[in-house]
């Protein structure tokens, strides 16, 4: 916002501000009385934001995986130490609805109803909770026009079941010949893709889930599956359908494990900077939660252990570490934690990946899933699509405010010049 815009923006609310004094006023008929002297207020001091421990900034970094339908004593210990920001499950942690119910329930007593609670879910063959949609697969839903109300249907379903985030929709658009994605993509072109990337998000984040698009910046050209080896990328990757989800406001993105030779020839993209905070964040704009991809996929185990591969990740400006090896989270974490502890480059990374998720969890445990990303301001202003569009829909509700409330409402409405990302800030 420019000094201009601020100026003029406070003059309006200023100015609703003394209305509503003589407005109030003038219904007063008492006769008028000498003015009380009242004694003017201590100031107090603005409280300092307090920081969380290090240890505790550290474990909303790391999400952990267990085998079996019911939660064990070490990870119920991790979550309730803060030692994860939480769990990814498999089929094995999923058999029927009262099962999950209680597992997830668990989860959310061990953590403080904060836990993330991960689960494969794009549709098709590849769904952890069988119950739950989109039953057809991608390019059925793409093909029948359903991806937006299946995956709403999914969203709710997932939801009622403890499931947060759903690990869907694959944004990857399979252009090699055999391409390991192809059963998983929603169309083989970048429009179709981005276009059902687009619904699939708006469907999610309706449901009551964070949706995580993947596998940025795509893998549609690899052959192998990163899970089964090791895989670099010679072209340009298809940003569109990524781009169409940060436009839906997607919450959470899937960095893959790919090296893109284009982009960076030197390191997998879950562990570049080029790739994280210069193409997602700089050139795309997004500004919600980054996750890896698998840490014990083999295209990582090629590039080093797990703990360095994480380390590596978090510089890059990755934010969740999704670990699902045996074991893995607690090595993970001990590993964060020290170079944390050692490098204050390092720390400053961890802190600012930590508040990002921290938002996250804040959003979900409100049921805010289907909000957009939280940039509105004291006034409830919120990003429109055009840099002077202000959009009154977010805007919070002011009738505790009285009549200063309604003009305040007016006031807004007729100040379009006020950037609406910047509010009254």
């Amino acid at each position: 916002m420019t000094p201009a815009g601020r100026r003029i923006a406070l003059g309006f609310v200023a100015a609703a501000a003394a209305a509503t004094g003589v407005a109030i006023g003038s219904r007063d008929d008492s006769p008028t009385r000498p003015p009380v002297a009242r004694r003017a207020p201590a100031q107090q001091p603005t409280p300092a934001r307090v920081r969380a421990p290090l240890p505790v900034e550290v474990g909303r970094l790391v999400i952990l995986r267990f085998t079996g339908p019911t939660l064990p004593p070490y990870a119920r210990r991790a979550l309730r130490g803060g030692r994860a920001a939480g769990v990814v499950l498999f089929a094995d942690n999923v058999v029927d609805p009262t099962q999950l119910r209680a597992l997830t329930g668990a989860i959310a007593s061990a953590s403080g109803g904060h836990a993330l609670v991960l689960a494969d879910q794009e549709g098709g063959a590849v769904r952890i909770v069988p119950w739950a949609g989109p039953a057809p697969s991608a390019s059925g839903q793409a093909a029948a026009g359903t991806v937006q109300t299946a995956s709403r249907a999914a969203g709710r379903e997932l939801r009622a079941s403890g499931v947060t985030v759903a690990l869907a929709p694959v944004a990857d658009v399979p252009t090699a010949t055999g391409s390991a994605l192809a059963g998983r993509a929603f169309a083989s072109d970048a429009a179709g893709v981005a276009t059902a990337v687009g619904e699939a998000v708006t469907g999610f984040r309706a449901g009551g889930v964070a949706p995580a698009v993947k596998h940025f910046p795509g893998l549609g050209a690899a052959t192998v599956n990163t899970d089964d080896g090791p895989v670099d990328i010679a072209g340009p990757p298809a940003l569109a359908p990524f781009e169409a989800a940060v436009e839906a406001g997607v919450p959470v993105v899937m960095v893959g494990h790919a090296r893109h030779l284009a982009i960076d020839s030197r390191r997998i993209a879950s562990q570049s900077p080029t790739v994280v905070d210069g193409l997602l964040r700089e050139r795309l704009g997004f500004r919600g939660v980054t996750v890896t991809d698998s840490l014990e996929a083999a295209a990582v185990l090629e590039t080093g252990g797990v703990e360095a591969a994480a380390r590596r990740s978090v510089a890059a400006g990755v934010d969740l570490i999704l670990t699902t090896g045996p074991g893995s989270h607690l090595r993970v974490y001990r590993r964060l934690l020290t170079e944390a502890r050692r490098s204050p480059a390092f720390a400053a990374r961890v802190r600012t990946s930590a508040r990002r998720v921290r938002r996250l969890q804040a959003s979900l445990a409100a049921g805010s899933a289907s909000k957009p990303p939280p940039d509105s301001r004291p006034l409830g202003l919120s990003a429109g699509k055009g840099p002077s569009e202000l959009r009154l829909a977010h805007l919070r509700p002011t009738r505790d405010l009285g009549p200063l409330g309604a003009l305040v409402q007016v006031c807004l409405r007729v100040a379009p010049h006020v950037h609406p990302a910047e509010g009254l800030a």
